[in-house]
């Protein structure tokens, strides 16, 4: 096999600089990007025979690529008739995925919230706009992919071909009208998510965040004043922080989770806690029901309420508790209901990062942790904590899907695939996942490695990618194992809104090398 500097690293590294100032890509944006060799073809491609390890956790944004490569059913494009050894996801994307071998398998979490209120013979209305629906679904009800029985699920489509900066409303008018509908009805429990807090809050635009914000306000009071007027229970909260930090330490746009705790109001209910955490929100809303809290549910109810009733619960996506200072969007906006709310109603200070919801002490929330804290009403340990513990601990290197991976192909003489998202922070996962994989790899001595690097952008700066590959690379040849042959930005790998071209074009790079060429081979 040819050498490349830095295990391919840095090639892919000077391709995407290339990228940046030829054709203004950016990292989350970027097209694929494939190593090509001193014969003029790719390098690394993945094919029948070989094993694919997906180095992400989480599960919603890895449900496409992976049935693109699994599903036997598939029909969205076409594509190439392959078979695998392995392909094994790191964490357990979606229940569908039984038939594959998930690497790190999770517990299935009973007695949520969802299946509480429909033993109890309720009805309950889901509802979010795409970027978010699966957080009210299969992250709300614990990771159960199939609703409850009396449960309804709606989603609504969130902007498409257009950047999100440039509609900082989403479709959040769409999912008022819903919500009005789910009132109207009558429906005893409906849980909606506003999208706009951590999706515009991933962007760099100041502007779109002081509209996504006004936007939220004004759809936030319009919804508590008709669900009120309808006799309902609210209660206001949010998963984790994110829009309400304007700019970082060194002045740049600030685009990432927050470790700020957020609130929770119960507009007209009496706090019995000032503070706690988001396990406590499940608990609160069983209170405002009058059903009782199951024995698994170890959060509290933090309000109390003069009556049991129909409840509306408003989870506003990526809506901490700022600074209340001009680097504030939420105190720079105008938003006089939520001014009103901060002013006149007492509410309860929840922690939402970090051990509070099952994750690494430091690490800021995110909507995965953060939707099945909420609905779980306990504390859930999160991937991120079952991995640590697991390379901790020396039990990730026995793990036995990676293992039988790695062992077939030295046997078979075919190579093994590692899908890495190049990030250290974000909630999809880390590139510690792979390193721990390839120092497994040298040391069952499989020498056919190749590494396809998925591009951050939203958990790290854009622009940042050229150096965290150098890095990568670095690493690399210390283990002496794996070879960088492909690149891509999430927004097309990680792609959750059906967007099937943008997973045609990943598919395609990763299997007929068809993505913009790069690099030169050393003897």
């Amino acid at each position: 096999m040819e050498n490349y500097r830095l295990s391919g690293a840095e090639a892919l590294a000077r391709q995407i600089e290339k990228e940046y100032s030829v054709r203004s890509r950016t990292d989350y944006h970027m097209p694929p990007l494939n190593l090509y060799g001193r014969d003029g073809r790719p390098v690394g491609l993945i094919e029948s025979g070989d094993a694919v390890i997906f180095c992400c956790r989480r599960g919603e944004r890895e449900t496409e690529l992976t049935d693109a490569f699994t599903d036997p059913a598939f029909s969205a494009f076409d594509r190439d008739d392959l078979w695998f050894s392995d392909f094994v996801p790191l964490t357990m994307y979606s229940e569908k995925y039984t038939y594959l071998p998930v690497a790190f398998a999770p517990e299935k979490v009973r007695d949520t919230l969802a299946q509480t209120v429909s033993a109890a013979g309720k009805t309950q209305l889901h509802l979010a706009e795409s970027e978010k629906y699966a957080h009210v679904t299969f992250f709300f009800n614990g990771g159960e992919q199939s609703p409850c029985p009396g449960e309804e699920d709606v989603c609504v489509p969130s902007p498409r071909g257009i950047p999100f900066d440039q509609v900082p409303q989403l479709s959040l008018p769409a999912v008022a009208d819903r919500l009005r509908d789910g009132v109207e009805r009558g429906v005893d429990l409906i849980v909606v998510n506003f999208a706009n807090g951590d999706v515009i809050g991933h962007t760099t635009s100041d502007v779109a965040k002081l509209k996504a914000a006004q936007a939220v306000d004004r759809y936030l009071s319009e919804s508590v004043r008709y669900a009120r007027e309808h006799g309902f229970h609210v209660l206001i909260t949010a998963d984790h922080g994110n829009i309400e930090t304007l700019r970082g330490p060194d002045g740049q746009p600030h685009v990432a989770h927050t470790s700020n705790p957020v609130a929770l109001f119960a507009p007209g209910a009496h706090r019995l806690a000032t503070n706690g955490a988001l396990c406590d929100v499940a608990p609160t809303v069983l209170s405002a029901m009058g059903l009782p809290q199951p024995a698994a549910m170890t959060g509290k109810a933090l309000f109390a309420f003069e009556r049991p009733s129909k409840t509306l619960l408003i989870i506003l996506d990526g809506w901490g508790l700022g600074t209340g200072d001009g680097n504030d969007t939420l105190h720079l906006a105008e938003t006089p209901f939520w001014d009103h709310l901060m002013q006149d109603e007492p509410f309860a200070a929840l922690g939402a990062s970090g051990p509070d919801v099952g994750l690494q002490p430091g690490k800021p929330g995110n909507s995965e942790a953060g939707h099945i804290n909420l609905g779980s009403g306990r504390v859930i340990l999160q991937d991120d904590v079952r991995l640590e513990r697991a390379m901790a601990d020396g039990s990730f290197r026995q793990n036995g899907p990676i293992l039988k991976a790695i062992r077939t192909c030295k046997d078979k003489g075919a190579a093994l695939h590692l899908l890495a998202l190049l990030s250290q922070k974000s909630s999809h996962g880390s590139v510690d996942y792979p390193l721990e994989i390839l120092r497994m790899a040298r040391q069952e001595g499989l020498e056919r490695v190749f590494v396809h690097i998925i591009l951050d952008g939203r958990s790290t700066q854009q622009g940042s990618a050229p150096a965290l590959l150098k890095d990568f690379g670095r690493q690399l040849e210390q283990i002496g194992a794996g070879t960088v042959v492909s690149g891509v930005g999430r927004g097309l790998a990680l792609d959750r809104d059906k967007n099937w071209d943008c997973i045609k074009t990943v598919y395609d790079s990763l299997v007929s090398g068809l993505g913009v060429p790069y690099g030169e081979a050393e003897g």
